[in-house]
């Protein structure tokens, strides 16, 4: 609370010292009653939340200052994560089984939960028996032809939910930065993997951190064009992934400008992300993308992750989309059903069903 004390009488000769003095004091009293209780009202800790202005993405707290062009965006959408128990199903949805990049874990909504204001998405070693699993498959069916999973972990998707055309998108959260794990917080758009674009603002593997953006590039069969970035975890401080980050997005009509701690990772000027096929569309420009959310075991780029302690997370304090007009919130249920694919250059595998792409 502001106390204004300009309403107190000024010192005054003679016998009006006395009664100012005691006015004064009894003034100051009142202001050392309330301000206990202010402090209590308005917490300035690390583990408070505020989502009433969109911040910058340096620090590692709600105190931060905003930056140049926080004042023109609005929160229109938000996971605070605060109620224990499963995620609102208002959010999010689930990956289910092998999906892709023949990776080790099977996906199963199971591995995620809210505790203590953060969302949890946990990766265990433990042996799964696979329900489609077909002893006649061959290698190229690899999501029937094997018989068990030898990790869980959960795969959590805004599909169907939610979807946004540009804007802030800003997450902070802590990475297991352990050989064998990708961790993951990227988008896509809807319709046939890579010509409806891809953004990875946070990926973790092998050591390294990425930002990428892909689109149809010029191989055969809608082959992406990637640009991506790479920073060594090495080279971050050694308790880098001891630590809470804030990854960022900042997409216009423009470009897409992809951030750790307000680190620029990448910068993809949005003229050149044509898609090269019959359609030559832009899948950044008016088109909408959803969120995914997931820790990917093992697989095409995941490493080996035999050595590594189990059960591992990744935590998520928020995620939050602003954006700055009106006419670009698309917030609202797609009702579209296709499906996502991934990764950087590997074939890409559509969740439930033996198609591969790319």
């Amino acid at each position: 609370m502001n106390y204004r004390m300009n309403h107190l009488p000024s010192r005054a000769k003679g016998n009006r010292i006395m009664p100012n003095r005691l006015a004064m004091l009894l003034a100051g009293c009142a202001v050392l009653l309330l301000v206990p209780q202010a402090r209590a009202e308005n917490p300035t800790s690390e583990s408070s939340k505020s989502t009433t202005a969109p911040p910058s993405a340096g620090a590692s707290n709600e105190n931060r200052a905003p930056s140049d062009k926080a004042a023109e965006y609005q929160l229109v959408w938000s996971d605070e994560f605060n109620q224990d128990g499963r995620p609102d199903p208002k959010n999010w949805t689930y990956e289910h089984g092998f999906v892709r990049n023949h990776e080790a874990q099977w996906y199963q909504p199971e591995n995620a939960r809210c505790e203590n204001g953060l969302l949890i998405i946990e990766a265990r070693r433990e042996k799964f028996k696979n329900p489609n699993y077909d002893a006649s498959a061959n290698s190229q069916r690899w999501q029937r032809s094997r018989e068990y999973a030898d990790y869980t972990s959960c795969s959590m998707t805004t599909r169907g939910l939610h979807e946004w055309t540009y804007g802030r998108f800003e997450m902070r959260g802590r990475i297991d930065t352990s050989a064998g794990l990708w961790p993951a917080w990227w988008t896509l758009g809807r319709g046939r993997w890579p010509a409806a674009g891809e953004i990875d603002i946070m990926e973790y593997y092998r050591g390294i951190l990425k930002a990428n953006i892909a689109w149809a590039g010029e191989q055969n069969r809608g082959g992406a064009t990637w640009n991506s970035a790479v920073r060594q975890i090495s080279r971050f401080p050694a308790d880098w992934s001891s630590k809470f980050h804030i990854w960022r997005m900042d997409w216009d009509e423009n470009d897409i400008k992809l951030y750790v701690d307000d680190m620029l990772l990448n910068d993809q000027d949005l003229t050149k992300t044509i898609d090269n096929d019959a359609r030559k569309t832009n899948p950044f420009v008016a088109a909408p993308q959803y969120m995914i959310l997931n820790v990917a075991v093992g697989g095409d780029n995941g490493g080996d992750p035999s050595q590594t302690t189990f059960p591992s997370k990744m935590e998520v304090d928020y995620v939050r989309v602003y954006q700055k007009h009106a006419a670009d919130r698309i917030n609202h249920e797609t009702g579209d059903k296709g499906t996502s694919q991934k990764n950087n250059g590997q074939k890409t595998d559509s969740p439930n069903s033996d198609d591969t792409k790319g």
